[in-house]
């Protein structure tokens, strides 16, 4: 899915500006009709501001889990009350993450409980926002990476609990 127009931004400023031109409410929907065709029990996940889109999708549609990477919004911010039924979910940060917003983590964390739902919560070492792109080598961190993947795939390919 192409949450900013097929758009690439080379800095974090101009990516929040774009979204903010565009509106939280029409990101959402794009979110929600980028998943129209799949069938219910997929996992959401999203990078950054994804990660709200993520969450915002497991309001809307039957899903198996929410991945939130280097995104987490408190569901008051997507016009949500409530976290869904049951649904696990994992978030995944660096813990100097300049984005990074403890009260943001700690709402959801809430919500996630509130409903039930196991909640698991990553901090990795480094103040990455995407560190685990690539292209970016002031951010990459091959270890956080690769133990993030660790995490996020068994997450994704086992049962739901």
């Amino acid at each position: 899915m192409s949450q900013y127009d097929s758009l690439v931004f080379d800095d974090y400023e101009e990516a929040s500006e774009f979204a903010e031109s565009i509106g939280y409410p029409t990101l959402m929907q794009i979110a929600e009709d980028a998943v129209s065709g799949i069938p219910d029990g997929f996992v959401a996940a999203g990078f950054s501001n994804g990660g709200g889109m993520a969450e915002f999708v497991a309001t809307r549609r039957p899903v198996r889990g929410v991945l939130m990477l280097s995104g987490a919004l408190d569901l008051a911010k997507i016009g949500v009350q409530t976290w869904p039924n049951g649904v696990p979910a994992q978030i995944h940060y660096a813990l100097d993450d300049p984005f990074r917003s403890q009260a943001e983590i700690d709402a959801v964390t809430t919500q996630v409980k509130n409903a039930g739902a196991r909640l698991e919560i990553f901090d990795y070492p480094g103040a990455g926002h995407l560190f685990t792109d690539l292209s970016l080598p002031n951010e990459f961190d091959a270890q956080a990476t690769e133990l993030l993947w660790s995490r996020v795939l068994p997450f994704c390919t086992s049962p739901p609990k």
